[in-house]
């Protein structure tokens, strides 16, 4: 007989703990236990089977082999993008962002998109079946092949599916919602999350059919439940913005079958969200080339190239401690370009307040930005303008030496797309000597290539 048992789960990781306590003994996060009933059941003895060895080779040439191979195109080609070129079958995919970001939105696009090469299933635990229909007639879609529902009931959701088994997608939104029969806990708590993603996934992966999760975030921005529902799917996207522009980022930070991340992005607009081919053009749309404090940084995220404007303010401080305020970029690696300044380049920044936003929004984590941000803070330093048409990357060193990034043809490339003549960057191996060069016989991009910082300081 079933016995039951109180115990304490953490919020963040799952660790379970036979009491309370302040503090979590797995993650060390404090007051993240939540008090839940598991039900155990008796041990089942082991059975012989006449089946056998489940194990296969690894070359294949069986038809379930070549499907497994064959990638479902939604038609949305920066969603294709993230996903590493289209939805692998048996794949399963966790798809997170902040309330009201548009999730649901850009699903119900894949679905609609999707349904007309295959059937496609949309599960909501959160909408009723008419209000997914009232939504989608807003946004102008015309689903052929989408069966919908409103459950929570994994068991249920599952039975339903197998009598649909032409169905190679299914939404789930969201799986903070979804229970299972098979513990006794509330829906959205560490074991419901567990028990029922690996239901679903378990299911998706025997028989073929694409599943992707719908789940929530964190104040922290990370996604609820434990981390092992991260580990359990095989792509783990997320959906970020800034409410006060109407641009969206897709974002891929776990992918098993492409690159991580890799971005795709998104325009919001009145029939829901519509993709940008360029986001260079996008981001650069308000530059004004001969204004102080301002250089444009060629950046990479994932493998497409992203030119984006990164803006400096340097004012007299008239407080004890000088302000360094960075929106858009990491304060400490702001600080470390300061203080590289500061001690290679003789430059003074200690009585002054200093602002760093990257223009549109855009959040920048890639090292290649430093010297971007190094000839903004000099250009307002100096109150001069960054030579016209210019782009920047490479990164900085402690010792005031610009090192060289990947992807360097790709940045040029985009650069002179959007007609950019010239760039600075690291030196590399086969050039030091400081003069310009051009990256090939019919480019016009003109190469600054610098060892030091400090030669930043000349050419500006």
């Amino acid at each position: 007989m079933a016995k039951t048992t109180i115990r304490f789960v953490c919020q963040d990781c799952g660790t379970w703990h036979s009491k309370w306590g302040g503090r979590c003994e797995g993650c060390g996060e404090w007051n993240r236990l939540v008090e839940e009933q598991a039900t155990e059941s008796p041990r089942r003895s082991k059975m012989k089977t006449d089946k056998g060895p489940f194990f296969s080779p690894i070359e294949d040439d069986t038809a379930d082999a070549t499907l497994s191979m064959t990638r479902y195109l939604t038609g949305i080609a920066e969603f294709d993008r993230v996903c590493g070129g289209g939805l692998v079958p048996g794949s399963a995919l966790l798809v997170g962002g902040d309330p009201g970001i548009g999730k649901s939105t850009l699903l119900l696009q894949v679905v609609a998109s999707l349904s007309l090469k295959t059937a496609c299933a949309y599960v909501s635990g959160e909408e009723a079946v008419s209000q997914v229909r009232m939504r989608s007639q807003r946004l102008g879609l015309s689903p052929k092949n989408v069966h919908l529902a409103a459950s929570t009931n994994v068991s249920e959701i599952l039975e339903a599916i197998s009598k649909l088994p032409e169905t190679r997608l299914v939404i789930i939104d969201s799986i903070q919602t979804m229970t299972s029969d098979a513990i006794d806990s509330a829906p959205g708590t560490v074991s419901q999350v567990r028990t029922t993603a690996h239901e679903l996934i378990t299911a998706a992966k025997k028989h073929g059919f694409i599943v992707v999760l719908v789940g929530h975030v964190t104040k922290e921005g990370t996604l609820a439940g434990p981390r092992v529902l991260e580990h359990m799917v095989d792509t783990v996207l997320y959906f970020e913005g800034e409410r006060n522009y109407d641009y969206r980022i897709l974002r891929s930070v776990k992918n098993r079958f492409g690159a991580t991340d890799e971005i795709g992005v998104f325009a919001m607009t009145d029939k829901g969200l519509a993709e940008v081919t360029n986001p260079s053009a996008l981001f650069l749309a308000n530059h004004e080339g001969e204004v102080s404090g301002t250089a444009i940084f060629a950046g990479i995220e994932g493998t497409r190239p992203i030119l984006c404007e990164i803006q400096a303010l340097v004012s007299p401080s008239y407080l004890g401690t000088p302000r360094r305020t960075s929106v858009g970029w990491d304060n400490g690696r702001l600080a470390m370009v300061l203080a590289v300044l500061e001690a290679r380049c003789g430059l003074t920044f200690g009585n002054k307040d200093v602002y760093l936003n990257v223009a549109g929004g855009l959040k920048i984590t890639e090292p290649a930005a430093d010297l971007a941000v190094a000839a903004a803070l000099i250009s307002a330093l100096k109150n001069q303008p960054v030579p016209a048409a210019s782009v920047y990357f490479g990164e900085v060193g402690l010792a005031g030496e610009v090192r060289s990034v990947s992807h360097n043809e790709i940045r040029l490339k985009e650069a002179e797309k959007l007609g950019f003549s010239k760039a600075f960057c690291a030196a590399s191996s086969k050039n030091k000597s400081g003069k310009k060069t051009t990256t090939s016989d019919s480019s016009n991009m003109t190469l600054h290539p610098l060892q030091y910082l400090n030669q930043l300081l000349v050419k500006s």
